[in-house]
């Protein structure tokens, strides 16, 4: 029976599932978004929606309880410096779970787990339309770099003439 269990088990060991889940969350700190499978993702987001509470409190103690998650000092300095001060005025729901296509290899349902609002300095998509830009003249390209660009006939165009090269050679001797 699976009476009060609060987490997925993914099909791994404790120590491996952590392992997994503190990798989720460090790679989100560092880039803002990580693919993963859609069980993982709804994992490390509960983990990493208690390290984005631990930034807004900003004690000695929090930070302590981040490093062990994150287990890299510029990973902890960006979570309460960067990240954190973002959700200042939220109570929850700092990432996002976004179902992607199935995974081609195995059938695995893929999911985008991304932290769910812009950095600070980032300004938002304009609300009209674009800009007109003006028209661009087309360059000439010297006629080195065109012959560099044309690709070759064939994929074992090369191979082939080295083939009957060879075999040419072979019956002369």
């Amino acid at each position: 029976m699976r009476h009060a269990t609060r987490s997925q088990r993914l099909s791994r060991p404790s120590a491996h599932r952590g392992a997994i889940l503190d990798a989720l969350v460090q790679g989100l700190v560092t880039h803002g978004q990580v693919r993963t499978t859609h069980a993982r993702a709804k994992e490390a987001q509960r983990l990493a929606d208690r390290l984005v509470s631990l930034g807004k409190e900003g004690s000695v103690h929090s930070r302590r309880l981040a490093f062990r998650v994150l287990q890299d000092r510029t990973l902890v300095k960006r979570l309460f410096a960067e990240i954190a001060p973002r959700y200042v005025d939220v109570s929850g729901g700092y990432t996002r779970v976004t179902r992607l296509a199935l995974r081609r290899g195995d059938g695995a349902q893929e999911a985008l787990l991304a932290l769910s609002r812009l950095p600070a300095g980032r300004p938002a998509a304009p609300a009209g339309p674009p800009p007109a830009q003006a028209p661009t003249t087309p360059t000439r390209r010297p006629p080195e770099a065109a012959e560099a660009a044309k690709k070759p006939a064939g994929l074992f165009e090369g191979l082939r003439s080295l083939w009957t090269r060879k075999k040419k050679g072979s019956v002369a001797s």
